[in-house]
């Protein structure tokens, strides 16, 4: 799998050492003092919107897939990420659900034999990106074919324009200089505004220096005639 220098930037700190050092660092520090947005307040996104029926991208430590609140008791649970050390990570931590495991790069199309979900979530994938928030948005082009009828997409992103402490602007500036995180140029309205142009239902909410968000219906699909 051939991959830009940004995306290599992006995801090479993802190795076995640093998983362990996100899985303390980012969801015991940086989340709750530096973003504001406490890893409790992240899992119960995952509550709000995971379905029996879930794909994963940009899986990190498996965290929150392994440890959300599914509404079905054997849900089917696919991760998809283009680092093996975060797929192999994650799938130790969620193991229990016997995940799929799909090796893509979701700024390139996904083949179109992956099977459909009822939900996708993208958990600080996307300031991981590199490009504007408008470029990096093709991920949802190339996601919106995996998600079934009436399924949803969610999840969060640090951004630019955010409620930054001195914390947050410190490891932002480290992070983007670092080539871990490209969203110096992300803001809320340039993410809400990608989600518009591809979904019917749009919802987002800044929490401390992280946009949620969560968007049904992409734009062009057929829809639902129930009731009708």
């Amino acid at each position: 799998m051939e991959l830009t220098k940004e995306v290599q930037e992006g995801q090479q700190a993802y190795t076995r050492w640093g998983l362990n050092y996100y899985r303390f660092f980012v969801l015991g520090f940086s989340n709750r003092l530096g973003w504001r947005c406490s890893t409790p307040r992240l899992l119960r996104m995952y509550d709000e919107h995971v379905s029996g029926n879930h794909l994963d991208v940009g899986v990190g430590t498996g965290y929150y897939v392994a440890n959300c609140r599914y509404p079905a008791a054997n849900p089917r649970l696919g991760l998809m990420d283009i680092n093996e050390n975060s797929l192999r990570y994650a799938a130790g931590a969620a193991d229990k659900y016997s995940p799929e495991i799909h090796r893509y790069n979701v700024l390139e199309p996904i083949p179109d034999d992956v099977p459909k979900f009822d939900s996708i979530g993208l958990n600080y994938l996307l300031h991981c990106l590199p490009g504007s928030i408008a470029e990096k948005s093709v991920v949802f082009d190339h996601l919106a074919p995996l998600l079934n009828q009436d399924g949803v997409v969610f999840g969060s992103t640090v951004v630019h324009d955010g409620r930054h402490n001195a914390i947050a602007r410190y490891l932002l500036k480290a992070y983007n200089e670092r080539g871990h995180f490209h969203n110096s140029s992300d803001t809320v309205h340039g993410l809400e505004s990608a989600l518009r142009e591809r979904f019917d239902e749009v919802e987002v909410q800044l929490v401390g220096s992280v946009a949620f968000f969560s968007a049904r219906k992409p734009i062009g699909t057929p829809r639902s005639t129930d009731g009708e």
